[in-house]
């Protein structure tokens, strides 16, 4: 049995990659929960099992972390852009708002009359 640990522990890539670097560490994940499982079942000595439990577990966590920061980057990201989108449709209402003003305030000018 061999085990290796990820080197982009620290790394939290765009949501455009991701979905596959999800999809890579669901893999991942399935593979040591797999490998786990078969250690019950080893010929190894019990103080080895339990090494090895432990060792498997704490990168199951370790990739259970990348995951759902991975997750929370996408959601941080589709937030900002809802936000900048709220923004843009603030502003657009705003410029209307102003332009609509003006055109009536102008236009209320030209149909009064003025008689002396």
């Amino acid at each position: 049995m061999q085990v290796s640990s990820s080197s982009s522990a620290g790394k939290v890539p765009s949501s455009s990659s991701g979905g596959s670097e999800i999809g890579k560490l669901q893999k991942q994940l399935q593979s040591l929960t797999e490998e786990l499982k078969n250690v019950a079942t080893s010929d190894m000595d019990a103080k080895a099992k339990k090494e090895k439990v432990k060792l498997l577990q704490a990168q199951i966590q370790m990739v259970q972390a990348q995951i759902a920061a991975i997750q929370r980057a996408r959601q941080q990201e589709q937030q900002a852009a809802q936000a900048q989108k709220a923004e843009v449709a603030t502003q657009a209402a705003r410029e209307q708002r102003a332009k609509t003003e003006t055109q009536a305030s102008t236009s209320l000018g030209s149909q009064l009359d003025t008689y002396a």
